[in-house]
């Protein structure tokens, strides 16, 4: 184009040339007798254009060699503009290359070059429209410099290796916690351990100061031929090991939330095994690993009402279209007892003044610590006999989710019929023996289960999410927050799996994207399963007396010589049998001493005492709600993560089945926590 200017340009000037040195020709009517006698005057006159000719033909060629200079001009301009705008391609294709976001802007940088240069190439007609492509392409390189800049700070959001895309994740927490009533607990509040009016703890109110619920994770993505691999790993800080305490470094261990694999198909099948959220766990859409749905709240034990577990898991999941899901699970639960008045021997010996209690089954074991079991958890492993099964469909018509969740449990004891006797028991009389005994002992299995229905619609264009669940059956108290117990025993020592009902209503509101308002109403109970006839056997082991006087044996001490007196062995005396009640909820239980405060007990390492928690009371929970306010502000949330912080109002009610007097005890507990939290980018 700049060729094809120039060149027009030349051709112009030389065709006027050429035009200003021609002369014109006469009129073709002009009669020749009329010309001849002027011919001085038209030489004259001839000779007087040649010079006027001969200087505009000076003028033309000083003319056209500026132009020529103007036109080299023009040429260098552009050429300095073509390199500027190569420059500004090249550096936003290197911006291109560096990461999948930062492609996206360097191809609208690309883009902007591109236009750039059609608006010059339009204008290369004038030196004044040269200038202000010149300009722009100047601005353009500024800019993809700039996008480049800005795309090294930023890094990549993830990394790739060795075929794999790999997401780091978390935040940071710093959290508290204030109570009406203490519990001794930090930000994990236990639900059924608020305090009775008894317990001196429900005297004194409590705030705790925790960055424990900081997290970790890694997300790990890759693709096959035909299918899709996932892995996850998150940590936080909210375990204990035996050495973990608060009085100097707050050095509490690193804890195992979620560690599993996934594996997606083509064809709507996916696997996912490890350690993970159960089954029972609501999602948001489908049945999908990551996606389920959790309560908002500060506090890390959640919502009463809300059911969860995280274990071991191995499932199996089936989606058809975008509408329905299927799954089955096998779980590693463990399971929890109530209650009290259990059939047991109750022996002391008066040599060491110890006493020793035998009940006639046992259900949990302590861990054992070389088995890499916790081997100070006073509750003990459960011995399953077979994990728990479970199985979801899960169903979105466009118009909100909707789950229904079945459960399946096995529990199983070892009872010892022979164990809490005397010599005129029957079991003893029958067997032959004189003591409390293994003899005839067998194992009991019983089975539990359950099913969990809910669902959520989201109103107001997908602004406020209300939801509704609701479960019931036996044995499945341990999947809710509150966790009341599975089971209990009768008095020969069968497992009993208690009768339990939950529910959850929930409302998130979510008016701006930075903001997120929530309130939660929820609420767990448990059945009485209350039996009569448990055994209870007081028995006394006495001291042996020995011998003396006798062959081998020491003199009588005080007695004449040749004195002999023969030795006692340590006998066991057993009192008579008493028959009482007891089990889970049993209305004849004595609730008397719920409200009555006792001095310290326990002698603590100091030598101060230890909270008493009250007098006599059983405090079986009937029923159990907590109602929640609270909400997360997003101060920032962009390329380099996102800032929040929130507030948390819980109160919590508790209240007891009635006992003999009729009283049923009542405790309840007022609870804000806060949070301020950096989530990685």
């Amino acid at each position: 184009m700049k060729k094809f200017a120039a060149l027009t340009l030349s051709l112009f000037l030389t065709a006027g040339t050429a035009f200003a040195d021609s002369p014109k020709d006469s009129p073709k009517d002009a009669p020749k007798e009329a010309a001849q006698p002027a011919k001085p005057a038209a030489a004259s006159a001839a000779t007087k254009s040649n010079a006027e000719i001969a200087a505009e033909m000076e003028e033309l060629r000083q003319a056209l060699r500026a132009q020529q200079e103007q036109l080299q001009m023009l040429k260098e301009e552009l050429t300095k503009r073509d390199k500027e705008i190569e420059e500004a391609r090249e550096a936003a294709a290197s911006a291109n290359s560096r990461a999948t976001e930062a492609s996206t802007k360097a191809t609208e940088a690309v883009a902007t070059s591109s236009e750039v240069k059609t608006a010059t190439t339009e204008l290369n007609s004038t030196v004044a429209s040269m200038a202000a492509s010149s300009a722009a392409a100047s601005a353009a390189a500024a800019l993809a410099t700039s996008e480049q800049q800005k795309d090294e700070e930023k890094g990549p959001m993830a990394i790739r290796y060795k075929g794999v895309t790999i997401t780091p994740g978390g935040f940071v927490a710093a959290e508290s916690v204030t109570r009406q009533r203490a519990t001794s607990s930090d930000i994990n509040t236990p639900f059924t351990g608020i305090p009775y009016p008894g317990n001196s703890l429900s005297r004194l109110t409590e705030s705790n100061f925790t960055g424990r619920q900081s997290r970790l994770s890694m997300l790990v993505e890759g693709k096959i031929s035909n299918a899709k691999l996932t892995g996850y790993v998150e940590t936080d800080f909210l375990g204990t090991g035996v050495t973990s305490n608060n009085r100097q470094s707050n050095s509490y261990v690193l804890r195992q939330r979620q560690f599993w694999g996934r594996i997606d198909l083509d064809n709507g099948w996916a696997f996912s095994g490890g350690q993970m959220w159960s089954l029972a766990t609501e999602n948001r859409k489908g049945i999908v690993n990551r996606d389920e749905w959790i309560p908002l709240t500060i506090d890390p034990q959640y919502q009463v009402g809300f059911n969860w577990a995280r274990q071991y898991g191995l499932r199996a999941t089936k989606t058809f279209g975008d509408t329905f899901a299927v799954a089955a699970s096998i779980e590693g639960a463990q399971a929890t007892i109530g209650g009290r008045g259990f059939s047991n021997i109750s022996t002391t010996n008066q040599s060491t003044a110890s006493v020793s209690t035998t009940t006639n089954f046992f259900f949990n074991a302590p861990g054992n610590g070389g088995g890499l079991y916790n081997f100070s958890d006073a509750a003990g492993y459960t011995i399953n006999k077979l994990p728990d099964f479970l199985f979801k469909a899960a169903w979105d018509p466009g118009f909100g989710h909707y789950e229904v969740v079945g459960i399946l449990s096995e529990f199983r004891d070892r009872i010892y019929p022979c164990a809490v006797s005397a010599p005129t028991d029957p079991c003893a009389i029958n067997n032959a023996i004189t003591s409390p005994s293994a003899v005839g002992a067998y194992n009991d299995s019983r089975t539990g289960g359950g099913f969990e229905v809910s669902g959520r619609l989201p109103l107001f264009q997908k602004k406020l999410d209300a939801a509704l669940k609701a479960g019931y059956g036996t044995g499945i108290g341990r999947y809710a927050s509150a966790q009341l117990p599975d089971l209990t025993a009768r008095p020969d020592g069968v497992l009993v799996p208690i009768h339990a009902a939950n529910f959850l209503g929930r409302l998130e509101w979510h008016p701006t994207p930075k903001l997120d308002l929530y309130a939660y109403y929820g609420g767990e109970y448990a059945a009485r399963a209350q039996y009569t006839g448990y055994t209870s056997i007081k028995a006394t082991v006495s001291p042996a007396i020995p011998g003396c006087g006798g062959t081998g044996e020491p003199a009588c001490v005080g007695a004449p010589p040749g004195t002999i007196q023969y030795g006692v062995p340590s006998q066991t005396t057993f009192g008579n049998p008493s028959s009482g009640f007891g089990g889970y909820g049993n209305a004849l239980s004595n609730n008397s001493g719920c409200s009555t405060e006792n001095p310290p007990a326990n002698t603590g390492p100091s030598g101060s005492g230890f909270p008493n928690g009250g007098g006599t009371c059983a405090g079986d929970i009937r029923y159990i709600a907590e109602g929640t306010l609270g909400f997360w502000h997003k101060v920032y949330q962009g390329e380099r993560g996102r800032v929040q912080w929130g507030l948390q109002y819980s109160y919590l009610y508790k209240v007891g089945w009635s006992g003999a007097s009729n009283n049923a005890p009542k405790a309840i507990d007022n609870m804000v926590f806060t949070s301020f939290r950096y989530y990685l980018p």
